[in-house]
């Protein structure tokens, strides 16, 4: 008997929970197209040296060639790629006019002296008009405060993680959550996309607490799921309005302000009663409990539960938070030791940090498959729906280590062929990734420490995304390094997976005990 009884009682899979998930829902997607949002806002669109009063000058050295337009003027002062289009960060010292007539990917210019840019940069706004690139002249030399931004907003989610995460045990889920939608709507560019990263984080966290704490545990599983999908919704949302809006700062404002819809309809979500009763509030508890119930239609019941009851089903669990167990009790006993050091510092986080790694590698350098963005944003959400479909039944019938391994090793390699089609689908594959290792490892830690050991592990991986923008700043000094280390990581992070165990269908461990002397698996049939 547990609180997952008492929520039968009350109706289960209830009005309630259906209003609460849509809700929350409908929230994650908003939140959820910030990940990505910098892919639009920190576009780089073709550019090249800008020069002032071009015609004037040209007119001052030959003013008989008054008829040629600007761009065929451009090819005396800006050098010519063999696709005979302006390079970007380079210009003649002095204007060369006899190359106006001459095919540039045929005429020798290595002799001719250049310079870099010394008037800023011209812009074709034909996708954009407006970006942080374009506006704060972030390109050649500066280009690497680009990526720095994105690490930026990560380092602002792991801090979110860290504290909001903390903060939510203490204080409740709904006060974390209200807060986390009113920073996330308010806090913009760079200290202040740092605080928007803080806030996500705290939106996400609590959204998947408050919304799997009112579910029935045999409901959870497919909830969970159906919740993830408001992360690939976000993505086709995202791609659909930078579409219309094409100014960085009108795309952050259209993205943001809805996010202020959430904060104000957030304050009818319940607390959560698990919280409450655990945290010595069981006459609040038993208030909302009673809510929920008329909600779903079934007030009499409600109406039965009381203060000892409520105790009565939350027993155990009760018994359990007396004791408040830290990062110190993954290193308990000498089983517990070698545990924690193959599961919390090898084969738990080198998945996880593998997966953020190469996947916000993959969908952060969208403009590198000269395509429209918004097309390539949208295929690579569209293209999740099936990776995470099959995933989700190879962990149900084929076993969490198995599909892993797959999820892992299987996209690394197509991350090595670096064309178009094998890097959508490698997309798919670790964005189904981050389901499956959530999923898999929460099943890895006995109850009492699962939280710590998670939120720990959790800590280390998240080093992964915030690294990955970072590696994307040496491809100018190594071309193939960003792409083999997108690959060759989750390969090599899917061969340490071999040395987990199986979970699937194992009666999840409970305390201390029950890992370091598994207990038997079920007799039925799997799932």
């Amino acid at each position: 008997m547990g609180f997952s009884d008492l929520l039968d009682s009350i109706g289960g899979l209830g009005r309630f929970q259906f209003i609460n998930i849509t809700l929350l829902f409908f929230a994650g997607v908003l939140v959820g197209s910030h990940q990505v949002l910098q892919n639009f806002t920190a576009a780089v669109p073709e550019h090249h040296c800008k020069i002032p009063n071009m015609t004037i000058v040209y007119h001052r050295w030959n003013g008989a060639w008054s008829n040629l337009d600007n761009q065929t003027l451009l090819k005396a002062f800006i050098p010519h790629d063999q696709n005979n289009k302006p390079v970007s960060c380079l210009q003649f010292k002095e204007p060369q006019w006899h190359l106006i007539f001459s095919n540039s990917s045929l005429t020798n210019t290595t002799g001719l002296k250049t310079e870099l840019c010394r008037h800023g940069w011209t812009y074709k706004r034909q996708e954009f008009t407006e970006t942080i690139v374009s506006e704060w002249d972030l390109v050649c030399d500066m280009k690497h405060l680009r990526h720095t931004s994105q690490t930026i907003y990560m380092i602002g989610v792991l801090v979110g993680a860290i504290i909001l995460g903390s903060l939510s045990d203490k204080f409740g889920r709904r006060t974390l959550l209200i807060w986390s939608y009113l920073a996330a709507g308010s806090f913009v560019y760079c200290f202040l996309r740092f605080l928007a990263g803080f806030a996500v984080s705290g939106v996400l966290l609590n959204s998947v607490s408050l919304n799997l704490e009112w579910i029935p545990i045999r409901s959870r599983t497919i909830f969970g799921a159906v919740f993830t999908g408001c992360f690939t919704l976000a993505q086709i949302v995202l791609a659909g309005t930078a579409f219309a809006i094409q100014d960085w700062r009108k795309l952050q404002i259209a993205l943001s302000v809805p996010i202020f819809v959430p904060f104000v309809y957030s304050w009818w979500f319940p607390e959560s009663a698990r919280w409450l009763a655990l945290n010595k509030k069981p006459d609040q508890a038993i208030q909302i409990i009673k809510k929920v119930s008329r909600i779903n239609g079934r007030a009499k019941e409600g109406e039965a539960i009381t203060a000892e009851v409520l105790l009565m089903h939350m027993q155990k669990e009760i018994q359990v938070s007396k004791k408040a167990y830290t990062v110190y009790d993954l290193f308990a006993t000498p089983m517990m030791r070698k545990i924690t050091l193959r599961r919390v510092f090898v084969c738990h986080p080198l998945p996880r940090c593998a997966t953020s790694f190469s996947y916000f590698g993959l969908i952060m350098d969208l403009q590198k498959f000269t395509l429209s963005v918004c097309l390539v944003q949208l295929i690579f959400a569209l293209i999740e729906i099936p990776c995470k479909t099959v995933s989700s039944l190879m962990m149900m019938f084929l076993g969490r280590r198995f599909t892993q391994k797959s999820v892992l090793m299987v996209p690394g390699c197509l991350v090595l062929v670096n064309t178009f089609l094998p890097n959508v689908i490698a997309k798919g594959l670790f964005a189904s990734c981050f389901k499956c290792v959530y999923m898999y490892t929460s099943e890895l830690y006995p109850t009492i420490i699962r939280q710590t050991g998670m939120g720990f592990a959790s800590t280390l991986a998240r080093v992964g995304s915030m690294t990955a923008p970072l590696v994307m700043m040496l491809e100018d000094y190594f071309s193939y390094l960003p792409g083999l280390t997108y690959g060759l990581f989750p390969i090599i992070a899917g061969c340490f997976v071999f040395f987990l165990p199986e979970t699937l269908n194992v009666p999840l461990p409970d305390t201390i005990d029950d890992v370091e002397q598994p207990k038997p698996e079920k007799t039925a049939g799997k799932k």
